[in-house]
């Protein structure tokens, strides 16, 4: 099973939240997840995010690949 940290759109047209899951990479994108480890809002001036910076290393060292949004997410946090 391949596993993916990726994006989660939540929110109301023309305004989107995410939240940062790890889910099968099978899985669609709104769909079944494993774990939720943060949240992303776009809307806000500058960008906001929220990561669980344990849980997201603890998936990172199992293997779990993140997506590119997700990465550079991870590296402005300071965990890549």
């Amino acid at each position: 099973m391949a596993v993916k940290i990726r994006l989660k759109r939540m929110g109301q047209k023309k305004a989107p939240f995410y939240r940062i899951v790890v889910a099968d990479s099978r899985a669609p994108r709104d769909g079944k997840f494993i774990e939720e480890i943060g949240t992303y809002d776009p809307t806000k001036e500058p960008s906001a995010f929220n990561v669980n910076e344990e849980a997201a290393k603890k998936w990172l060292s199992n293997g779990a690949q993140p997506t590119d949004t997700v990465g550079k997410i991870f590296k402005n946090a300071g965990i890549m």
